[in-house]
């Protein structure tokens, strides 16, 4: 048995008609292995039902909520937990190429996930060109982070075609807490909300400037300096003041989503960063700046500063994967506004330089500080209200969401079928604008996912276009 931490709960609150708050991922598979060349949901399934118990969050584990939301929910083993209410087929229409896969991905990504079981679900996707098979796969943010879905999909993989031996479930069915417990415990937090928020807010104060939206405001940037040398801890580097500035992507979003998947040589990804100085990451930050530039600039709507990123970081440094998620955020400046691309990339290894600094001394806890603020009973609407209110008050903390998790750099089989490529999609608010670029490396390519809200930015695969452009043009820059 286990409770929704407070981020948890937050990705539970943040759901309205037009967001929605799941991670998932597009793998596209060669089936030629498969028992009769064809990968089918039962195949799938069965697989599930005997890994289930495998998953850092047990994928039979559904919500128990708490009277009255007086307190966080729990999670609970399903009693009736069918993997095959989960899995399901849908087929391409011929041709099946890439472009009716990503139209496909992006109806069955604007579908929200049924709270009443385990949050998740898988759709095989059959007629894909080339006879191969697309599984697309969805889980609730508040079940899992980054981190956590990787290990269950680890959990369902294996590294030869032939399954691996698998330990005994041996686990005894987690259950919730009674009905007099939920609430005692709930009532006895409530109680104590005022001493947790003020604390909080003190932990807090050192870190305003870190924080998306807050950081630009007048002042802040005083604070934290003043509250850091109260501290003792002068030579804690600053952090930029960012503004995110109006772009067509930063606009109220609707309840349609657009998708589209690429790949990226990680070889000449790794090159460029031999030759140019800097991480992978900053070769990732530099080629989504150079990308976002020429879109933006095509449509007349180039900003005269950076673009605000938000970068999602893992918190998990020795922590174990059953204490819910464990992510923060770091906000980067994106020089899309630096025309020359040799400044350009220097422009996007010294501000990534210096966020990373910044962020290291507060390890990303202000999410954990500012998610806990508001009480259970009033953090959903007050959540909600907060989403809805922010367009209308031209509230942008960032201009969008760039991610870059590392994979495994050889290949997998699920079911005996080969996984060829893996897109991971994540998801877009009106705070964090309607543009998502994720990217996972997996058996030397880095393999891009792009989600959108159709209404803002109908044609993703444009920007996958940019980035091979953006690629060409950093290699150029190595050679000469």
């Amino acid at each position: 048995m286990s409770q929704l931490t407070t981020v948890d709960a937050a990705f539970l609150n943040a759901e309205t008609g037009t967001t929605l708050a799941h991670i998932a991922g597009l793998g596209v598979l060669d089936a030629a292995c498969c028992p009769g060349g064809r990968l089918t949901a039962g195949q799938v399934a069965e697989l599930i039902g005997a890994r289930a118990h495998l998953a850092p969050r047990p994928l039979r584990q559904r919500l128990v909520q708490v009277p009255l939301g007086l307190d966080h929910p729990y999670w609970e083993d399903d009693p009736d937990f069918d993997p095959a209410r989960h899995v399901y087929e849908v087929e391409l229409p011929p041709p099946g190429d890439e472009s009716q896969l990503a139209d496909m991905v992006a109806l069955l990504h604007e579908q929200p996930l049924d709270r009443s079981r385990p949050l998740w679900e898988m759709a095989v996707i059959q007629g894909l060109e080339g006879g191969r098979t697309a599984i697309y796969v969805k889980v609730h943010h508040a079940a899992v982070d980054g981190v956590m879905a990787a290990e269950t999909l680890a959990a369902l993989l294996d590294l030869s075609p032939e399954p691996r031996d698998l330990p005994a479930d041996e686990a005894t069915p987690a259950r919730a807490p009674g009905t007099a417990n939920m609430v005692g415990a709930g009532l006895l937090k409530a109680v104590t909300h005022p001493v947790r928020t003020a604390l909080s807010m003190a932990r807090t104060a050192p870190h305003m400037d870190e924080i998306p939206g807050v950081s630009s405001l007048p002042g802040v940037g005083l604070v934290s300096s003043v509250v850091q040398g109260a501290l003792g801890r002068e030579d804690v580097p600053r952090g930029p003041r960012l503004s995110a500035p109006p772009t067509p992507f930063n606009r109220p979003i609707g309840p349609h989503r657009a998708v589209a998947c690429g790949r990226l040589p990680l070889a000449q990804i790794k090159e460029i960063r031999r030759a140019l100085g800097g991480s992978v990451n900053d070769v990732v930050m530099a080629l989504c700046a150079t990308a976002l530039r020429q879109w933006l600039d095509k449509r007349g709507d180039l900003p005269d500063g950076p673009l605000v990123a938000g970068v999602p970081v893992s918190l998990r440094r020795g922590v174990t994967s059953g204490e819910g998620n464990q992510v923060s955020i770091m906000t980067a400046p994106l020089a899309t506004h630096v025309p020359d691309p040799a400044d350009r990339y220097a422009t996007v290894r010294r501000d990534m330089d210096l966020v990373k600094r910044r962020f290291a001394t507060s390890s990303g806890a202000w999410v954990r500080e500012l998610s806990g603020l508001v009480p259970a009973p009033l953090a959903g609407p007050a959540t909600r209200l907060a989403l809805h209110a922010a367009p209308s008050l031209a509230l942008r903390p960032l201009n969008l969401v760039v991610s870059n998790v590392p994979g495994p750099q050889f290949p997998l089989y699920l079911c005996g079928a080969r996984v060829l490529a893996y897109y991971p999609l994540s998801l877009v608010t009106d705070l964090s604008g309607g543009l998502n670029i994720t990217v996972f490396s997996y058996d030397g390519t880095m393999d891009v996912g792009i989600v959108t809200c159709r209404d803002l930015v109908p044609d993703p695969a444009e920007i996958v276009d940019h980035l091979l452009d953006a690629l060409d043009e950093l290699r150029s820059l190595t050679r000469e």
